[in-house]
């Protein structure tokens, strides 16, 4: 029979290993440029505003 201290103990590890994995995806090399470009969205307004004037 599972206890309640076992059970945490394996819902910790469980989200300790999902924390590790969202981690690495989120510094992994060929998640980088869809980042890189998604971080430029915030500019892409301003740009075509400037382009405007």
């Amino acid at each position: 029979m599972m206890t309640i201290g076992t059970f945490q103990a394996y819902y910790t590890l469980t989200l300790f290993v999902i924390m590790i994995g969202i981690i690495g995806w989120a510094y992994s090399k060929r998640n980088r440029s869809s980042f890189d470009e998604a971080a430029d969205l915030v500019f892409a307004d301003e740009s075509e505003r400037t382009d405007k004037e």
